[in-house]
């Protein structure tokens, strides 16, 4: 004998935390053959609905999980069951219309991702050529620290003579010897 079922879970935190997708995960472990599920609003807040459909055991089951496991993040203040009467679709092609939710969510975001890799594959060649620059500045770089080496040996010996005349002139002066 079959079941069908339809059940109202309103709360603060029902939309957004994957609820639908763990309803439906529930309903394919428990072998429920029938599932639909939709994020709705009303008086009372965020709501999923779904709908169910499949044999006494298997919806009774549903029942129970739906009424003890809940998604993580989500808050939930009520859960409603009803008898329903009307058509559910099949679990696999609400799965399927799952899909293409979810790819109508993802395709403006993967967009946004190939500009941002676009843009920093432009920051990278730019990086590459300042590397480059330094790294040919870097070649440079010993053989200008040794003329500055060298100038300092040039100027030293004779810079020391001078110091040492102008400490002999000041030391005269003072009438040190």
């Amino acid at each position: 004998m079959t079941m069908k079922l339809k059940v109202k879970i309103t709360g603060p935190k029902v939309h957004d935390v994957g609820y639908r997708y763990f309803l439906m995960s529930i309903g394919m472990s428990n072998r429920i053959k029938m599932f639909e599920a939709y994020n709705t609003e009303s008086s009372e807040g965020d709501e999923v609905l779904v709908y169910v459909d499949g044999n006494d055991e298997a919806v009774k089951a549903f029942r129970v999980l739906v009424e003890t496991k809940r998604p993580d993040r989500s808050e939930v203040s009520n859960i409603v069951f009803d008898d329903f009467e009307g058509d559910i679709m099949k679990i696999g092609e609400y799965a399927q219309f799952c899909s293409i939710v979810q790819l109508n969510k993802a395709i403006p975001v993967l967009l946004d991702m190939r500009d941002d890799l676009k843009e920093m594959t432009g920051d990278l060649k730019e990086l590459k050529g300042d590397m480059k620059a330094v790294r040919k500045n870097t070649d440079t770089i010993p053989r200008v620290l040794e003329e500055i080496k060298g100038m300092r040996e040039d100027i030293q010996p004779g810079y020391a003579r001078q110091m040492q005349t102008d400490v002999r002139a000041i030391k005269e002066r003072l009438g040190m010897h």
